[in-house]
């Protein structure tokens, strides 16, 4: 049985990812907002596997911030505002639910980001035609290209690096401490 009950450590842990989420959003500046984005701060989310609902709700609050931060002077920005904080939800739910499968969590997150975010990103930027040097064919539609490549940033960002963190951080070295110290993990 999963204790679930969110006590005072569970909201200073929300409180860290959520703000290592934002500032690490913001400082990657308006990279962080286009078409082609690599979002470094979503290698966070994989780590709901570990530290489950306060992950959960850290990724998804800093989003909220860094993303009302950098829309605020778009026209479309409530989209962002409103939606990547739930794609951020949903993934790192779907992550905490599959953390005894990480990469298959790793890789249905970054499929919902991808999903999510790219099915109105290609309102606020207009549509790559590359992903990462490999060239996308001009008759698509915008936002099919814009999901493929939030897809592939996504994927890049969770099962790349969010997984070499969750990798690191799952270690019997890491993990006991936290434990010893009361904090709640999932392994």
């Amino acid at each position: 049985m999963v204790d679930t009950r969110f006590e005072s450590r569970d909201l200073a842990l929300s409180s860290i990812f959520a703000s290592l989420y934002a500032v690490m959003v913001i400082l990657q500046g308006i990279s962080a907002a286009a078409v082609i984005q690599l979002r470094i701060a979503d290698c966070l989310i994989p780590l709901a596997a570990i530290f489950g609902p306060p992950t959960i709700v850290g990724v998804s609050v800093g989003c909220f911030v860094s993303n009302a931060y950098l829309s605020a002077s778009m026209q479309y920005g409530i989209y962002d505002i409103l939606l990547g904080p739930m794609a951020n939800l949903m993934a790192a739910t779907i992550i905490f639910k599959l953390r005894k499968r990480t990469l298959l969590g790793c890789l249905s997150g970054a499929v919902i980001i991808g999903l999510t975010v790219g099915s109105y990103l290609w309102l606020l930027f207009p549509p790559p035609s590359d992903v990462f040097g490999l060239a996308l064919p001009a008759t698509w539609p915008p936002w099919a290209l814009s999901i493929i490549s939030i897809t592939a940033s996504s994927t890049i960002a969770f099962a790349v690096f969010g997984l070499a963190l969750l990798k690191v951080l799952s270690r019997p070295s890491i993990i006991g401490p936290l434990k010893s110290r009361g904090l709640k993990v999932y392994t």
